[in-house]
Formats: structure tokens, C-alpha cells, sequence
């Protein structure tokens, strides 16, 4: 049976892969390597918390000695490296955690990886999750591809460019077999309340005010989050070595009017007048190193691997709203630090 490492599976993008994995793959036996900071969430695989081919471990990827210690243990075949500080405002008011935990945990699990691999390559696999946010900013036109060359602007995108460049360079000083995805901003079910889209449904909900960086004008691409955890499945085990392949939800939407178009989906679906969301509306002051534009190119893994977006992102969205409606105890417990207490009642 093959041992798969994936970290940050309590967290948003990762209980989708960790759970996709588990009931897919039960010749695979998975362990969740997560540390369970404000973003993690054991609620978010209760369901296949006592599959026999599952193991939850709590631990910090920048303890280097629990790492080496782990890897030594399990002799683990392939590793799917999602753990990550993700959000911007908080690289902002703090860049030096997220040094630590993308450059510095990234680091830890490549020499573990390379240490216990060392002697035979073969059927071994590192892939590193990353995000489009690498390549810096675009203008009104054209798009990220695999080629674009790296200019991050904020201390979350410098981060996880260095974890990239860490990542390739092990595979070429020592031959680390690697594969690499950036992906585009995701959203669906899970999503810690800090993001926009889950921020703004829950504000929404509470009649509080939608906060909009500047003109609102900012344009995203957005990846539905199961879509991404098939992209991942599919890169992990169809992905060429030391390939990189960028994801993307063929989806980009100005700020101001995906949240216009939220409004209006959250007004009808909660029985509130039309256009009463919109009221709540609330410009605010930009953020430093703010990006214009971010737009992938996903040519690459819809031609060789086969991918593609499975919904639109009106589509998405709807799905997402009727998650977090249908969800409220979990959202309840999320906003009130009451999910930290899952893990102490499970596995104390």
C-alpha cells in the first residue's frame, strides 16, 4: 500500500484533496499532516475521519526534527504539499510567519523528502501547490502561463515564489522527482470566512457591510475548489516530472461585479428584497502592492492531462451559497473559534 502525505488537509483546498484521495484511492493509505491554526478545520472531513485508509497527524511542517521524524517513520511515497499561509492582508501585517511556514516548512519537507528518497527515486512523487499570485500583475490583457516570469508584489506571493524556486531547485541539484501547479483564486465549500466570497455570504447573512478594496475594479480568475482538487488528483498521478502546470477556472470577474452578482443570488435564495444586499456595499482604502489583474492560461493541463472547469461560475457560486446556507452550525462554529474544539474532542 502506498503511503501519501498530504499537508494541510484540515484546511480549505486541502479537505477536498485529502477526501477525493481517501475515497478514490483505497490501495492508497493517506496521512493529513495538518497544524490546525485558524484556518483548520477537522469539521471539514468529519466524514472520512474513521476510513481505514486514513491517519490525521497534528504537526507543524517548520519543526524540522517532527518532520524528519515523521518521513523516518512512514517512509512516505509521495507527498502533496498544500499547507500554507495564504492570506494577503495577513502577509501584510505579518510577512515573517509566512517566511517560516512557505519557505522554511516548504524547505523542511523537501530534504525529509530527499533524505528518505535518496537511494531510489522510482514511483516517487513531490508535488507543491502554489498560486498564480507568483507572476506578479497583468494589464487589461493577456494571461499567465507556465512560462510567465515570476515578479511577486506582496510578501504572501514573495513567499510562495521562493517555495517554487526552493522546490525546482531540489529537483535539479538532486534529482527530487517534482511537479509543480499555480492556481487561480478558489472558492466553494469549507472556505474559512476571511476570503471574500465566504466573508461576504456570512456578512450578508448578519446585514453587515461588504468592505471593497478600491474602485472594486480588481479582476480575478476563479477556480471552483472541486474542480481543483480533480486538477490536482489528475497532476499527481498523470503530471509529467518537474513539469509545472497552471490552473485556472477560464473565469474572470471584476470585483465589484462578482459581488453585485452574490448580492443578487443571496437576496433571492434568502427571500429579501432585490437589490437590499447591494446596499451594504462599502468602499474601503486599498491595500499596499494591490494586483490589477490575474488571468491563467489553463491550455496546458486541458491538453495534456484532459482538465477542464466542470461548472461556470455562475453555476459555482450557486453551489457554494446553498453550502454555507445549508451549513450554518459549521459557519456558526468557524465564526466563533468553536471548531479549534473538534480536534480536543476527537482526538484528545
Amino acid at each position: 500500500m502506498k503511503k501519501i502525505l498530504i499537508t494541510g488537509g484540515a484546511g480549505f483546498i486541502g479537505s477536498h484533496v485529502v477526501r477525493r484521495f481517501v475515497q478514490n484511492y483505497p490501495d492508497y493509505h493517506i496521512f493529513n499532516l495538518d497544524a490546525l491554526t485558524y484556518a483548520g478545520n477537522l469539521e471539514n472531513i468529519a466524514d472520512i475521519e474513521n476510513a481505514p485508509n486514513y491517519t490525521f497527524v497534528k504537526g507543524d511542517i517548520v519543526d524540522a526534527d517532527f518532520i524528519n521524524q515523521l518521513f523516518n517513520e512512514h517512509r512516505f511515497d509521495g507527498v502533496v504539499h498544500l499547507a500554507a499561509e495564504s492570506h494577503v492582508d495577513r502577509s501584510i501585517t505579518d510577512p515573517l510567519a509566512f517566511v517560516k511556514t512557505n519557505v522554511i516548512g516548504t524547505m523542511n519537507l523537501l530534504n525529509a523528502a530527499k533524505t528518505i528518497w535518496k537511494d531510489n527515486f522510482d514511483g516517487k512523487r513531490f508535488y507543491h501547490i502554489s498560486t498564480d499570485e507568483v507572476y506578479g500583475t497583468l494589464g487589461e490583457t493577456g494571461l499567465f502561463t507556465e512560462t510567465t516570469a515570476y515578479d511577486p508584489n506582496s510578501p504572501y506571493s514573495a513567499s510562495k515564489a521562493s517555495s517554487d524556486h526552493f522546490v525546482r531547485a531540489y529537483g535539479e541539484t538532486y534529482g527530487l522527482p517534482y511537479v509543480i501547479s499555480n492556481c487561480s483564486n478558489n472558492y466553494g465549500p469549507n472556505h474559512f470566512p476571511e476570503k471574500l466570497i465566504p466573508l461576504f455570504i456570512n456578512n450578508i447573512i448578519n446585514h453587515k457591510p461588504l468592505p471593497v478594496y478600491g474602485d472594486g475594479k480588481y479582476t480575478r480568475d476563479w477556480l471552483f475548489v472541486e474542480d481543483h482538487a480533480r486538477a490536482i488528483d489528475l497532476v499527481f498521478h498523470q503530471g509529467g516530472n518537474h513539469e509545472t502546470y497552471n490552473i485556472g477556472g477560464f473565469n474572470e470577474w471584476q470585483n465589484i461585479d462578482l459581488v453585485k452578482l452574490l448580492c443578487d443570488i443571496m437576496d433571492r435564495k434568502l427571500g429579501r428584497d432585490t437589490g437590499s444586499s447591494r446596499e451594504l456595499i462599502t468602499y474601503v482604502k486599498d491595500r499596499p502592492g494591490h494586483d490589477l489583474r490575474y488571468a491563467i492560461d489553463a491550455t496546458k493541463i486541458n491538453r495534456e492531462l484532459g482538465w477542464k472547469p466542470s461548472v461556470t461560475f455562475e453555476e459555482g457560486l450557486e453551489k457554494t451559497i446553498d453550502w454555507y446556507l445549508s451549513n450554518g452550525d459549521w459557519l456558526a462554529n468557524v465564526t466563533s473559534g468553536e471548531y479549534a474544539n473538534y480536534y480536543k474532542k476527537q482526538y484528545s
